[in-house]
């Protein structure tokens, strides 16, 4: 019977984290894409009242509400999975961001900069197979 609850313990646990996961990696690839995509409009700002002022700029706000998001949702991630899973994994999140700047920002990407990115890609790969979480998490009942 304990192993048939710590079973289904450990899928909600994945299904959970696999969800949080992708709200995480989605707003930080989007909220650094609109970020970058708006501050290339509005320009490369002189003083720090003008870096203030592009916080105003529809594009920037987005970004800036969108990594908000991103940061809640990885404070909520890091809450109830191991550091040493929740860095990896999100890492996608650096593949996606150059696709990203690649398709929508027309960046130029290197060969060197593509193999870092496979790199970076097969240790997601690696990661994305272990428990998200090996440490208890305090007022959890095991």
């Amino acid at each position: 019977m304990e192993a048939a609850a710590l079973a289904e313990r450990t899928a909600r646990l994945r299904v959970k984290t696999a969800a949080v996961t992708v709200v995480v990696i989605l707003s930080n690839v989007l909220g650094n894409l609109m970020l970058a995509g708006g501050m290339r409009r509005v320009g490369s700002p002189e003083t720090p009242l003008a870096y203030v002022e592009s916080l105003f700029d529809p594009q920037v706000a987005l970004g800036v509400a969108l990594l908000i998001v991103w940061m809640l949702s990885h404070m909520v991630l890091l809450s109830w999975a191991d550091l040493s899973y929740v860095l990896p994994v999100t890492s996608v999140g650096y593949v996606l961001a150059a696709l990203a700047g690649y398709w929508f920002l027309g960046e130029q990407i290197s060969v060197a900069r593509w193999m870092g990115i496979g790199l970076i890609a097969g240790g997601v790969s690696l990661v994305a197979r272990t428990p998200p979480a090996t440490a208890p998490v305090p007022g959890e009942r095991s």
